[in-house]
């Protein structure tokens, strides 16, 4: 019983733990095993294979013994596996060895009545025959495979081998002739030429070629015809194989077949039809499939041709590229570019402008301007092109003119391209229609730029007053633009019209809105300083001051005293009020930067009381805690704040919010108890 309780599968436990037998020592064994140790000794170990003793036949009625057993032995096999091949080829072959051969045949045939297409049967028959030199038997059996399975190759060689072999080449030519009927692959048809040509008989060979091109007409097989002939140096009959390639085929020959025909009329020193041959591949052929024949164009022309010919090759391949490019994307702007320029490299005019053409009618699909600087600049380089390369004035305009529909003022304009299209009348001496070219711009987009490039020829021609009145439009346009307003004051500050540039800045700065007025005010600034009005300017310091309380503008006003004006006194002063400014105001950040800023300005100007008075002054950074607003019912948040104490601040002040702290603490108290 406790033996049929054992678990089956589990090795008997000889612990006594059961399941919680574990390996309490996992340290590594002093004495280590290698897996070569292990194989080695596996080796050394493994028993040697029992092999049966060798049997000596003494008699000859032992011999028919053995013969009788060993038969019977085949024969159980063979009646149990019948389809077992190996089996049947294996008698048949034991049968030969003890020199039964119509034993041996009378297997093989038994072996093919059960499967007669095996194409192993019939190689082991015919190799046991031949090995016995029964030629006539072999034969035989050739013939009867070759009308039963005539599409196996195998059998038609080794039946021309054996033919040939023996001397019976009139017998191997009836095999080939018999085989050719068939109309086999390639290698037959070759097999078979060089059959005739180990024989002399070239003619012959020529016939069986000519008859395989017919059979199959492809690239490969005139390719063959033609290295044949020109092998036996019939020059004319492989010019004509190749002619008649490229009629019969056609647009089935590829790059190779045409290099071919090119090297061949090379070899022959006919290097125009060679040049003709590149040609009319590169013209025939898709231009993606022709890379070897173009390097090998390349090099031919490097060899034997001139340079035109040479840059006219590179020229077409780059034109294909930019082409398949633009199949892609018509609106990849960047391959345009690269078109024009190889095609102003070249120089033909027609095609510089088929190219500019072309490219201009992708418009951006999209009314948004970023797409629309590239495309911008096609134009541009059309137009600079009938102006500079051809002098076409009149299409230059038509150029513009165009340009100018295309673009969509009423989303987005170019100022460029209007100072473009009048620098361009300017050049024709057409001041005129500069003009009217630069009023449309500014009725139908009124860019700041058109304005000021406006401005700039009409300043180069020396009109003052058309500038003011373009500056007066760019101020009716523009109103909230400090620019407007700065480049009208620099125009009469330059003309030396101070009083005029001085009403022009109280103009600006008494307008409600501007961009950026600080620009408008360091302008009037500047103006009164370069005019050596420093009270003047003073007083438009002090002017900016009631209007803004900015510490920078204060630090401005400061650094204007000190340098500028050279006058510490006024700088103290308004350093002062500024201090007592953002003192009221309890912006003690900008009190301190103002305070740092004026000991700066005291160490760089002042002596040494005064910089230590300012010393005195300077605050200290301190870290701080104020309680944050929460819910009903959650407990107090504080957080940590940076602060500055002032030694100017009295000490009431300074531990005021002490005091309110403390009045808080206890009205909470007393509102809980």
């Amino acid at each position: 019983m406790a033996e049929a309780g054992k678990r089956r599968g589990r090795p008997e436990d000889t612990t006594g733990m059961g399941k919680a037998a574990m390996v309490r020592n996992k340290t590594a064994n002093p004495q280590q095993i290698t897996a070569e140790q292990l194989l080695r000794e596996a080796v050394d170990r493994q028993e040697k294979e029992a092999k049966p003793p060798r049997q000596y036949i003494a008699d000859e009625d032992e011999l028919v013994m053995y013969k009788v057993r060993k038969r019977k032995e085949f024969e159980d096999v063979i009646r149990m596996q019948r389809q077992n091949v190996g089996a049947w080829c294996k008698y048949a072959q034991w049968e030969a060895s003890q020199q039964e051969f119509r034993r041996a045949r009378s297997i093989f045939e038994r072996a093919l009545h059960v499967e007669y297409q095996n194409i192993s049967i019939w190689l082991k028959y015919l190799e046991m025959e031949m090995k016995n030199k029964f030629v006539n038997h072999a034969r035989n059996l050739f013939d009867r495979v070759t009308q039963l399975l005539p599409r196996v190759d195998q059998f038609w060689y080794k039946y021309a081998y054996m033919e040939e072999l023996i001397g019976n080449y009139a017998g191997a030519r009836t095999i080939y002739e018999r085989w050719m009927e068939w109309e086999p692959d390639d290698n037959a048809w070759l097999q078979y030429v060089k059959f005739e040509e180990r024989c002399k008989e070239v003619e012959k060979a020529r016939l069986v070629m000519e008859r395989y091109v017919n059979v199959r007409p492809t690239q490969q097989a005139f390719l063959r015809l033609c290295k044949f002939e020109e092998k036996h140096n019939n020059t004319a009959r492989c010019r004509s194989g190749f002619e008649k390639g490229v009629e019969l085929l056609g647009n089935e020959l590829d790059e190779k077949f045409y290099m071919k025909f090119a090297q061949f009329e090379q070899r022959q020193k006919e290097m125009e039809r060679a040049q003709a041959i590149y040609k009319l591949a590169l013209d025939v052929l898709p231009k993606g499939a022709s890379d070897e024949l173009y390097r090998a164009y390349v090099s031919f022309e490097k060899q034997h041709g001139d340079r035109d010919a040479i840059e006219e090759v590179v020229l077409n391949k780059r034109r294909f590229i930019y082409e398949e490019a633009i199949k892609k994307n018509a609106r990849n702007y960047d391959v345009w570019f690269d078109y024009v320029r190889l095609e102003e490299s070249c120089g033909d005019v027609g095609r510089i402008r088929e190219v500019y053409e072309r490219a201009i009618a992708n418009k951006p699909p999209v009314m948004q301007k970023r797409f629309w600087r590239r495309y911008i600049y096609l134009w541009i380089y059309y137009a600079l092109f009938e102006e500079l390369q051809t002098g076409d004035m009149d299409k230059a305009r038509a150029v513009y003119d165009a340009l100018l529909k295309v673009i969509p003022h009423k989303q987005f304009s170019f100022a460029k391209i209007w100072k473009i299209y009048a620098e361009f009348e300017v050049r024709q001496l057409n001041l005129d229609r500069a003009r009217k070219i630069f009023g449309r711009a500014i009725a139908e987009c009124a860019k700041e730029r058109i304005f000021l490039d406006y401005a700039d020829l009409e300043m180069r021609l020396g009109n003052i007053e058309r500038c003011r009145k373009i500056y007066e439009k760019f101020l009716e346009a523009h109103p909230h633009n400090p620019k407007a307003w700065n480049v009208y004051i620099d125009l009469e500050d330059s003309v030396g019209e101070i009083e005029r540039a001085r009403a022009l800045c109280d103009l600006a700065i008494q307008q409600d809105r501007l961009d950026m007025p600080e620009l408008v005010w360091k302008r009037y600034i500047d103006l009164e300083v370069s005019s050596d009005e420093l009270e003047r300017a003073r007083q438009v310091w002090l002017r900016l001051l009631e209007k803004s309380s900015h510490v920078r503008v204060w630090i401005a006003y400061s650094e204007f005293e000190a340098s500028t004006a050279a006058s510490m006194p006024l700088c103290r002063e308004a350093m002062e009020k500024g201090v007592k400014h953002f003192k009221a105001e309890h912006r003690n950040d900008e009190r301190a930067m103002l305070l740092e800023h004026w000991l700066k300005l005291e160490r760089e100007n002042g002596d040494e009381a005064s910089v230590e008075a300012i010393e005195k002054r300077q605050p200290k950074r301190v870290k701080k805690r104020r309680s944050l607003p929460t819910e009903e019912g959650q407990a107090e948040a504080y957080e940590e704040y940076m602060d500055y104490v002032f030694p100017d601040d009295k000490p009431e002040q300074q531990n005021l919010k002490i005091l309110e702290m403390a009045h808080a603490w206890k009205k909470r108290k007393l509102s809980s108890s």
